[in-house]
Order: structure tokens, then sequence, then C-alpha cells
């Protein structure tokens, strides 16, 4: 018998499995090029708001997508092995301690999927990457936020919050951080491992690793099975657009992972690509000089502007905008810049509703910054 139209609209309506989905709100993306253009009606648009790298990818990359071109009707290989070992023979670690994921957004959701339940706790820093409590509240478990010191993890607070919590499965770390570009120092971190019970996943979200190549916690992976260390290929490397990272850990953590992640995470043209990017070691020299390069400089402007910021280890830096103007915040300053053809990131999100990131661009594009903010912030 079917139910009459009445009895329809008496059914249960679907629900979450957890209450915290609920309470998500939509990962919220640098605005893109195209969109402000069809807002603002802007052609000529710099966009410093997602980290890119504003050199683009190696010209190696470009091959290797070229040459997959031919063969997008087939599958790619669901191991990767050929990035798999590439990436081993780079970072001295075993194929089997390797797992591939469509970028490192997709391997932080594969750990949390596979350690975390609704009767657990992740412990993360104020002003860390915002994915972490979203993570939290997929699964259902309980968030624990610690603040944040100098706008950095405070590791002691953090390993007290561990022990004040024995329901804690993970703890996610990200250095360089984002958005405040802080590192953390290898003896604060080993000593942070040692305090830190076995049972407890310590991920190390590296993402701006080749930005800031002394903070590379590689060797801790020798020491401690429950760390995870986890890249990207979408920032220095210049493949955002294809979806590429991977994460580094001991074998038995990389079997679970591998079991949980889907069996095609990864596409054809960015195993290809990941490959050859990784590949070409001087175009990420040439993209670190240039980084710091440009950094040092757009500080000088800063502070010329009476603009405090963060010093960052990556290539991005948060900027502070208190001056005094009336009703002049971040975030006025973020929509005049976007009706100037300027895109950075407000960060009202994470609290700090005084402050933008913006990503540092070659030369032309911050110098298009500096004049436009200087114009804004002179403004009668």
């Amino acid at each position: 018998m079917q139910p009459t139209q009445s009895t329809k609209s008496n059914l249960s309506p679907l629900v979450p499995a957890y209450d915290s989905i609920l309470a998500l709100a939509p990962y919220q993306t640098g605005k893109p090029i195209e969109e402000l253009t069809r807002e603002y009606g802007v052609s000529d648009v710099v966009k410093l708001a997602s980290n890119e790298n504003p050199m683009g990818c190696s010209p190696h990359v470009t091959l290797a997508v070229t040459e997959q071109l031919g063969q997008l009707a087939r599958y790619p290989d669901g191991n990767g092995h050929y990035l798999k070992q590439a990436l081993a023979d780079f970072n001295d670690v075993t194929v089997d301690q390797i797992t591939l994921g469509n970028g490192s957004d997709d391997l932080l959701d594969i750990l949390a999927r596979s350690f975390a339940g609704a009767s657990d706790a992740i412990v993360y820093s104020q002003y860390a990457f915002i994915v972490y409590p979203m993570l939290a509240k997929m699964q259902g478990a309980t968030g624990i936020e610690v603040p944040a010191q100098r706008f950095g993890h405070d590791l002691k607070a953090m390993s007290q919050a561990v022990q004040d919590n024995p329901n804690t499965k993970i703890v996610f770390i990200a250095n360089p951080n984002n958005p405040t570009g802080t590192q953390l120092e290898h003896n604060v971190l080993r000593e942070f491992m040692d305090s830190v019970p076995s049972s407890v996943l310590v991920v190390l979200d590296e993402a701006y690793i080749e930005y800031s190549p002394e903070s590379n916690n590689r060797a801790l992976l020798d020491e401690f099975d429950n760390v995870v260390i986890v890249r990207t290929f979408s920032k220095a490397y210049g493949l955002a657009g294809l979806r590429v990272g991977y994460a580094l850990s001991s074998v038995a953590v990389a079997d679970l992972l591998n079991r949980i992640r889907q069996p095609f995470n990864v596409s054809r043209v960015g195993l290809a690509a990941a490959a050859a990017a990784l590949r070409d070691q001087d175009f990420i020299e040439k993209t670190r000089q240039i980084n710091d390069e440009q950094m040092r400089w757009l500080e000088k402007q800063f502070d010329a502007l009476g603009l405090g910021f963060i010093k960052s280890h990556a290539n991005f830096i948060m900027v502070e905008i208190e001056v005094e103007m009336e009703d002049t915040t971040a975030t006025v300053i973020y929509e005049a810049l976007l009706e100037q053809g300027v895109i950075v990131r407000p960060l009202a999100v994470y609290g700090l509703h005084n402050w933008l990131r913006i990503t540092v661009g070659l030369a032309e594009d911050n110098l298009r910054l500096i004049d436009t903010l200087h114009s804004i912030l002179t403004e009668d």
C-alpha cells in the first residue's frame, strides 16, 4: 500500500548523524577572480587571497600534463606507485609509509574519520587552520581549542589539554601556521611529543614547508609512531587546481589511512604533475628566493604605512588594520580593495576582526597592493 500524501508529510525529516554538523558553516574559500569580475566589473584583478604560487608551476609540469591528455578516459593508478616512489626517495621513507590525497584537506579528513568518533576529542590551537574545528564537528567529536600564545601554538597548554581530556584522539598542529605564519622550533615540538601518550595521534600540517625548510620535522617519524606529517602540492609547487597532497606516517597508520581513502582520490593528471613538480627542486628554490625577497619588501611597506604585522615563515603575511579612522576595520579595507581589483583574505571567521591575510605575490602584484592600500588609508 502506497502512503497517502498526508502520510508522507508526517514522515520524520532526514537528520545528520551528529547535531554538531548543524553548527557547521561551509568553508569560505578565497574569492575567485571570476566572481570579483562578475560582481564589480573589474577586469584587471590581482589575487592575493589563497596563498597560491604567483609564479605558477614548473614548466616540467606543463609537459607532464600534456602527455596525459590522450589518456583521460583511463582510470589513474589507484596506488599512485610512481609518485609514491618519488616521494619515498625524496623524504627518505618507505613507500608503505605514504598515503596520497586529493589535496592535504582530503588527508586531514581521512585522518579524522580514521581515528576520531563521537566520544572522542580533537585538540587544536586558537588561530590555527579553520578546517580542524570543522573536522571535529563533522565527526561529532569534541573540539578543544587551546588559546594561542603570541598568535602561535602554545604547546605546553596543548599538552595540558591532552592530559585533562583522556578521550583525546588527535592533535592538529600547523607548522608554519595558517593564517598567522608562526613557526615552532624542533626542540619544542619534540618535547611536546614526549609529553603526549602514544595513543594520541599528532598531525603536523606542513602545507608551507617549502617556504620554511628549517621547520621540516621529518626526523620525528623515526622516533614516534603516533606522528603524521601532511603536505601538499597546492602551495609552493603551484598545483592548487589539481589537488594533490600526501601524508608521511608509520607503516601501521598508513595502512589504516589507505583503507579509508577513496580508491582513485588522485587523478591521472594530478599524479603525473606532482611527480614532475617534485623533480624540479630548482623551481622550488627560485620560488622560495622570490618569496623571501618580496616578503621583506612588503614588511618595509607595512612599516611605512604604520600597519602592524606578524613575522611570517610562509608565503603570506597577516596584517593588522588598526588606524584612527571612523568605521575603518579590516572588513571595510577588504571591501575597498575588492572594488579596486585586489583580493586579500579577511580573518573575522578566526576571530581576528582587525586583520587581513595577504599572499606574497610577484613584485608588480605587491606594488599594486601597496599603492591601492595607501590610497585607501589616506582618503579624506
